[in-house]
């Protein structure tokens, strides 16, 4: 029917995203009259059958753009943050099970936004949205060989996801091609006074993002740099390495100067241990807060989950949610922490992320450099991007080799690598800059056709809704 209505001109007053079909991370809410057709739960049976009181902002202006959401995707459980390194996994939800992406059997579909990950890259939806606090879009999107887009943290509105952290939780989309993603940005972007980020941004109305992918010429008279001295190299990575010092010549040929070694100002400060411990407050101390507003919101909690001990508790004693296999290490510590968000050690940990990743790292190197925009493997470009809410654009770079041997994740039951697995280059940019960086993405995307070119997922589902709906 929406085919046919868009073939027929009937569409053009229905709304920018008529009929496409949409799936959405689940920690994002949904209202429905019918709560067991759609709940919102981040992976866990502590939230089936409760009840917010209205739509995510972000799902509430897919659907104002007429967009259709399928429903919701896998994720790893509480957007990863529940488990210390290597007692769960990535993709794993107590509720959805374990998902795996589709390049290799197995394979670990990487970061939090795992299901919207792997449905966008087999087609299960035209476009997803993701969640990112860190790394959690730019992860599942190069692994599923996607356009992803990481906002800068005000960009789209969190009123209504559940929470880790109000200081570095972003909400983007993730997609086959730069276009469709930019298309899913300018709609659920935009100032909501249920998010006071998102007040700071510079425009009142959205631009559109989809535009900055109208020309071939979009790296045309950039200034990219490389932040060289930040690289990790090593004999586990050199494929991925070695295509992204290839894609220099490539931006190089699309019109753009490539300078490298832009390093960052204060890489030892961001690199301090000191440092890393004083910032490490802010995130769970976030968590317990952020996570008691979004449960106190609820007109309907089964569970009576309204806060973090109840949640801990209630995961202790739950069989599903298997515990002590896959622990609840990120909650203890949070706890044990006991602080609040007026404690000293907490607005320290804050102003340090701001600065470190801010002047002493991408901003100081843009400014110091003359630079419009930074480029690293993705592999490397969520955690310094994260600490300081600032956008970034993943888009497809590569393959590991058909002959690449198999290294498995720290639980042992998932392919970290292997053969034909996809990595991305991703530019990195200042504040509120999203048009120009989708710009240049875009002209790396059209003149590499990466995704077209190279390996294909292993695994297409051959059925359609109306197969069985």
């Amino acid at each position: 029917m929406y085919d046919s209505m868009r073939k027929d001109g009937k569409a053009k007053d229905k709304g920018p995203l008529f009929g496409v079909p949409i799936l959405i991370k689940d920690n994002i809410a949904t209202a429905r009259p019918d709560q067991t057709y759609m709940n919102t739960t981040a992976g866990s049976f502590a939230l089936v059958g409760s009840v917010p009181p209205e739509d995510a902002t972000v799902a509430a202006k897919l659907k104002k753009a007429s967009a259709i959401i399928l429903g919701k995707a896998n994720l790893s459980q509480w957007a990863n943050y529940r488990s210390t390194n290597g007692t769960s996994s990535n993709g794993w939800s107590s509720r959805g099970g374990q998902t795996t992406a589709a390049y290799y059997p197995n394979q670990d579909p990487s970061g939090s936004s795992s299901g919207s990950g792997v449905a966008s890259s087999v087609g299960l939806a035209l476009a997803t949205l993701g969640t990112e606090t860190s790394g959690s879009i730019l992860s599942p999107g190069q692994a599923n060989n996607l356009c992803a887009i990481k906002p800068t943290v005000g960009l789209t509105s969190r009123y209504l996801v559940i929470p880790i952290s109000e200081n570095q939780d972003t909400i983007g989309p993730m997609a086959r091609d730069c276009k469709t993603a930019a298309h899913i940005l300018t709609a659920i972007s935009g100032k909501d006074p249920n998010d006071p980020a998102t007040l700071d941004a510079p425009f009142d109305k959205v631009p559109d993002y989809a535009a900055a992918c109208s020309s071939s010429q979009g790296l045309k008279g950039a200034r990219i740099g490389v932040p060289s001295s930040f690289i990790t190299n090593t004999a586990a990575n050199m494929v991925e390495i070695a295509a992204f010092n290839a894609s220099f010549q490539t931006i190089r040929s699309l019109g753009a100067s490539v300078q490298l070694e832009t390093n960052f100002p204060d890489l030892a400060g961001y690199r301090n241990p000191n440092n890393t411990a004083i910032r490490s407050v802010q995130n769970p101390i976030d968590f317990i807060f952020n996570l008691k507003t979004y449960l106190d919101s609820l007109t309907f909690n089964p569970e009576g989950i309204t806060d973090l001990e109840v949640l801990s508790e209630f995961t202790r004693n739950t069989p599903a949610e298997e515990y002590p296999d896959r622990n609840i290490g990120v909650w203890d510590n949070a706890l044990s922490l006991n602080l609040t968000q007026e404690s000293p050690e907490y607005l320290e940990a804050v102003a340090l992320n701001k600065y470190l990743g801010s002047n002493a790292t991408i901003t100081g190197a843009l400014d110091k450099f003359g630079l419009d925009a930074l480029i690293l493997p993705t592999s490397q470009s969520p955690g310094v991007a994260a600490i300081r809410g600032l956008p970034v654009v993943t888009v497809p770079l590569g393959f590991y080799p058909a002959t690449q041997n198999i290294t498995l994740n720290s639980k042992g039951t998932l392919v970290a690598n292997g053969p034909n697995r996809p990595f991305g280059i991703s530019f990195l940019g200042r504040p509120w800059s999203e048009e120009k960086l989708i710009q240049y993405a875009c002209a790396f995307e059209a003149a590499t056709q990466v995704r077209a070119k190279g390996p294909q997922p292993y695994f297409i589902p051959n059925i359609n809704l109306a197969d069985f709906v």
